[in-house]
C-alpha cells in the first residue's frame, strides 16, 4: 500500500504540468498498452499498424465510425472500459493543453508582450488617447488605398491593450530608448516612425534615440511647444516635425472664411479630395511642370501642387513656374480624389 501510495505520488507531481513532453509520453504508453490488450484478446483485426491508429484516433475521440470495432467480449470490455475513457481524458488534455497554448499567446499579443520581427512598417510612438486612436484609424484608411501594404505598430509605455486587435500589431515597453525594448518593436528595420506623446521631452529623446537607431527611416514627430523643433533640427535635420497648426488655420478662417474646412478636406481620407505624394521612378524622363500639371489632370483628375528635389523632401517647390523641370528622384505632390498607385509616365512628356 505504502509503495502504491508513493508510485501515485510520483505520477501525479510528474503529470501535473501536463507538458508537451508528458503528453506525448502519455500517447505512447497509451498506444502501446491499448494495441497488447486488443492483440491479447484475440482482435487480430484491429492490430494492423496502419488501421490500428487510424481506429485508436477514431475511437479514442469518440468520434466512432463504426468501420472496425472489437468482435470478441474480452476484446468489448477493454474498449469499454479502458481505450474510450482513457482515450476521451488524453483527447480532452490536448484539446484543452492546445485552447491554453493558443489563449497565452493571443493574451500576450493583446498585451504587447511579444517580440516582433515585422520589416518595413509603419511604427508609431505613444499614446495620447482619442487622436492616436484617430492617427491609427486613417492610417489603416491610407494603408488600404496603397498598393503596396505596411504592416502598422503602435508601441506604447502606457499600461494599456491593443486597441485595434487583428489590425495593428502592438507592443508594450518601458523605455523608448531603451534598446531591449525597442528590439522588440524592431525599431532598426521600420520604414516610418511616427513619435506623438503627450510630453514633448519624452518626444525630443525619442526621435534622437530613433535617428540614431534607423537613420535611414522617414521619422516625424509632433510637438505641442514648436521651441523644440529648432533644436531638433540642429542635432537630426532629417526630421520631420510637425508642430500644431490650430492657430494658424483659425487666423486663416478669420480672413478667408472656410479655410479649415479646405484644409480638414484636403488632410482627412473621409472628407474627399485628398493630398498625396509619389516619387517620380527612375525609369521616367526629366519633365516640365507644365506637362505634368496638364497630364495630371487630364489623365487622372488629379492637380499638381509641387515638388521636392530628389533627397529633399524638406524643401517643397509649391505653385512652381510651368517651365521648372521635374527629374527623376524627385517627389511630386497632388490632390485627388483618391491615391493614384499607376501613373503612366510618358504621357507626361
Amino acid at each position: 500500500m505504502l509503495t502504491w501510495q508513493k508510485l501515485k505520488k510520483k505520477l501525479l507531481h510528474y503529470f501535473s504540468d501536463t507538458h508537451w513532453y508528458t503528453i506525448v509520453v502519455l500517447l505512447f504508453l497509451y498506444g502501446i498498452s491499448s494495441w497488447g490488450l486488443l492483440l491479447a484478446t484475440g482482435e487480430t483485426a484491429l492490430t494492423h499498424p496502419i488501421d490500428f491508429v487510424y481506429w485508436l484516433i477514431v475511437t479514442g475521440s469518440t468520434v466512432g465510425y463504426g468501420d472496425y470495432s472489437p468482435s470478441t467480449f474480452a476484446g468489448k470490455l477493454v474498449v469499454a472500459l479502458y481505450i474510450i475513457p482513457v482515450g476521451l481524458s488524453i483527447f480532452a488534455l490536448i484539446v484543452g493543453r492546445i485552447a491554453t497554448w493558443i489563449s497565452f499567446k493571443w493574451h500576450k499579443n493583446n498585451k504587447g508582450l511579444n517580440n516582433h520581427m515585422t520589416e518595413q512598417h509603419i511604427l508609431i510612438m505613444g499614446w495620447n488617447g482619442e487622436r492616436t486612436m484617430q492617427l491609427l484609424n486613417l492610417l489603416i484608411k491610407e494603408n488600404d488605398q496603397n498598393s503596396v501594404k505596411s504592416e502598422i505598430m503602435l508601441c506604447v509605455r502606457k499600461d494599456i491593450t491593443n486597441p485595434l486587435p487583428g489590425q495593428i500589431e502592438f507592443v508594450k515597453v518601458s523605455s523608448f530608448n531603451r534598446d531591449e525594448d525597442m528590439d522588440r518593436a524592431n525599431v532598426a528595420e521600420a520604414k516610418t516612425i511616427l513619435i506623438d506623446n503627450p510630453d514633448d521631452d519624452i518626444t525630443m529623446t525619442s526621435a534622437l534615440y530613433c535617428a540614431k537607431r534607423n537613420p535611414d527611416a522617414h521619422i516625424v514627430a509632433y510637438f505641442n511647444d514648436e521651441s523644440l523643433v529648432g533644436l531638433l533640427k540642429d542635432h537630426c535635420p532629417n526630421v520631420e516635425c510637425t508642430p500644431s497648426v490650430a492657430v494658424e488655420l483659425l487666423v486663416k478662417s478669420a480672413f478667408d472664411p472656410g479655410s479649415s474646412l479646405l484644409h480638414h478636406d484636403l488632410l482627412s481620407v473621409d472628407a474627399g479630395q485628398e493630398q498625396y505624394s509619389v516619387l517620380v521612378p527612375d525609369t521616367a524622363s526629366t519633365m516640365s511642370v507644365e506637362h505634368l500639371f496638364l497630364g495630371l489632370k487630364r489623365h487622372h483628375n488629379a492637380i499638381f501642387v509641387g515638388f521636392a528635389t530628389d533627397h529633399d523632401d524638406h524643401n517643397i517647390h509649391v505653385n512652381p513656374d510651368f517651365n521648372e523641370q521635374v527629374n527623376p528622384g524627385d517627389r511630386i505632390f497632388y490632390i485627388a480624389a483618391r491615391r493614384i498607385n499607376e501613373f503612366n509616365w510618358s504621357s507626361f512628356q
